[in-house]
């Protein structure tokens, strides 16, 4: 495939204590040493996953050389070019401990695939494919963000670290026609009709947006491959390789030398190369469902041949994992996503889980409500042994949770406690800015992660730092505990809000108590049964401790938050 050789008052801003970025021995709980670099246990389940979403040309330069990649002018309209974020960057920061001290146990990047070379001038200003979904060469790394050794570096060390990478797979569609990239040939793509999303047809059998070629992945018919793509192969010296891979693929699936196989065969080989842990899968209703359960099918043949070949990089034994984007859905449609006039589980159909787009309106209500039909749901409900992935912002929902960035304490406080799996987008756990000015539409969400905020500022009230500190204690104690997650949900009090969740499973039980809205000073706080009598808990938000006495425990913390969590 690849050169691999080369190249309510949740929690107001009270005086919060500043920790240091790295977590300390017990937060972090380290099992072993590999490589010199302590390894946090990875959680047995993907359920509870805190995952780290970010834009990897947004997100830290790390590399200057590669920032004009391509000839590439930065022309383009507002937070439109490449802006100089890469792979590096992203390693970087992985090896400095933010992730961790964050209490993240997965990482989501932006595709990596190599992009087209110009840009568009259409709707929004001139844009050019730095978010990652403008396919050029699904089989080469898109040089402004790295190289392939970059890529397998950044994979390796999440590993090391007890940190998962999902690979953001785009199989929908090509990028866009532009004077320096041309329509790949009409066998291979759709430009028309444009989808009316009326009915399954309208949103599958057709193109999504104007200039965003559609895949035929609904065709059988063997196609050969674009003019461009061959003569690229050839002047990178790689041609012959290529196209003898191909015919092995194809020898041994015995699939048709149709579109959609070709794609998942290029998908596929990064994760048989580089070990990617699972895929975010793009724009999943807007191809036929069944190609989902074949790209799964191909990526868990690869997957398993990575672990036998790199036996020392793998972390356990978890199957390959498929999560999808199913524009639209929302936990409460359960296994059911409706198109109108049909209906499709798609967790019938290789997904593992579903980003949940109802989040953010949901926590706009009583949390408990929606915490007790979250739980219920993936433990007991239509979902059980599935998961949603939660969100507040992202890099194209033009109406985020808390756009303002006004309640970013109690933001946290939602995502970071809510049954599910949870996604940070970067810069939430900052209250990076939404609204930008000059921007337009989905620019607004994509500006450079603020380095200069998080390392710069050192006096104990600046409110970045405080924001910070914040969403690292959650990350971390929802790290600690898969409880939060994934365990059984308990109202204990209404007023101040008090619940447990609790995990009673074969991996190991684990309990949490969290009470909301709490006095600062001293307070008392019911456990119910959950911590017997006489056992020392501790409050991982201020590092307080104190023994069970009848069924409370008693702390004197400056917060109004308490995440008590048991003494071993």
């Amino acid at each position: 495939m690849k050169a691999f050789a080369h190249g309510f008052a949740l929690i107001g801003p009270v005086a919060l204590v500043l920790a240091g970025c790295p977590p300390s021995d017990r937060e972090a709980r380290p099992f072993e040493q590999r490589a010199g670099v302590a390894r946090s246990a990875p959680d047995r389940s993907w359920n509870s996953a805190t995952v780290y979403f970010l834009l990897t040309d947004r997100f830290r330069d790390g590399d200057p050389g590669n920032d004009r990649a391509l000839g590439r002018p930065q022309d383009g309209a507002v937070l439109r070019s490449f802006e100089g974020g890469d792979l590096a960057g992203v390693l970087e920061e992985l090896q400095g401990g933010y992730f961790d001290s964050l209490g993240v146990n997965v990482l989501w990047l932006t595709p990596f695939v190599e992009q087209n070379r110009g840009p568009t001038d259409e709707g929004t200003g001139r844009t050019y494919g730095f978010h990652g979904y403008w396919t050029r060469d699904w089989t080469a790394v898109e040089p402004a963000l790295g190289t392939e050794e970059d890529l397998r570096a950044l994979v390796r060390a999440a590993h090391v670290r007890g940190m998962r990478v999902l690979m953001d797979a785009v199989l929908q569609h090509t990028g866009p026609v532009t004077t320096e990239d041309p329509q790949w040939p009409d066998a291979w793509v759709r430009i028309e009709p444009r989808c009316q999303f009326r009915s399954y047809a309208t949103t599958v059998d057709c193109t999504l947006v104007a200039n965003l070629p559609d895949i035929r992945t609904d065709s059988d018919a063997p196609v050969d491959l674009p003019a461009f793509l061959l003569e690229k192969w050839t002047e990178e010296g790689r041609l012959e390789r290529e196209l003898a891979e191909l015919d092995a693929f194809f020898r041994r699936t015995g699939h048709p030398r149709a579109p959609r196989y070709y794609v998942i065969k290029w998908l596929t080989d990064w994760v048989r190369e580089m070990g990617f842990d699972g895929y975010r899968v793009d724009t999943a209703k807007h191809f036929e469902e069944g190609v989902s359960r074949e790209l799964k099918q191909e990526a868990e043949i690869a997957f398993n041949d990575w672990k036998a070949a790199h036996p020392d990089e793998v972390m356990d034994d978890l199957p390959f994992y498929m999560l999808g984007e199913v524009y639209g859905y929302d936990i409460a449609n359960g296994r059911s996503f409706d198109f109108g006039d049909r209906s499709v589980d798609y967790f019938d159909h290789g997904y593992d889980a579903l980003i949940n787009f109802g989040f953010k309106q949901d926590v706009t209500g009583d949390l408990d409500a929606v915490f007790s039909r979250y739980a219920a749901t993936l433990r007991d409900g239509s979902l059980r042994g599935h998961s949603v992935l939660n969100y507040l912002s992202s890099h194209d929902d033009g109406s985020p949770y808390d756009a303002n960035r006004e309640d970013p304490f109690g933001a946290g406080t939602r995502l970071l406690l809510a049954p599910g799996s949870a996604q940070i987008y970067y810069g939430d756990e900052i209250a990076r800015p939404l609204r930008i000015p000059g921007a337009v539409g989905d620019a607004n969400l994509r500006s450079m992660m603020d380095w200069r905020a998080v390392e710069g500022a050192g006096a104990g009230d600046d409110q970045t730092l405080r924001v910070l500190e914040h969403w690292r204690k959650l990350g971390r104690f929802r790290r600690a505990h898969p409880a939060v997650g994934a365990g059984a949900h308990a109202r204990l009090q209404a007023e101040p809000y008090v619940f447990s969740r609790v995990l009673s499973e074969e991996a190991g039980r684990d309990r949490v108590v969290v009470a909301l809205g709490v006095s600062p000073g001293t307070k008392t706080v019911p456990v119910g049964d959950v911590f017997a009598d006489g056992t020392r808990v501790t409050d991982a938000y201020s590092g307080a401790s104190g023994l069970i006495t009848e069924g409370t425990v008693t702390l004197d913390t400056p917060y109004e938050l308490v995440l008590l969590e048991g003494v071993s």
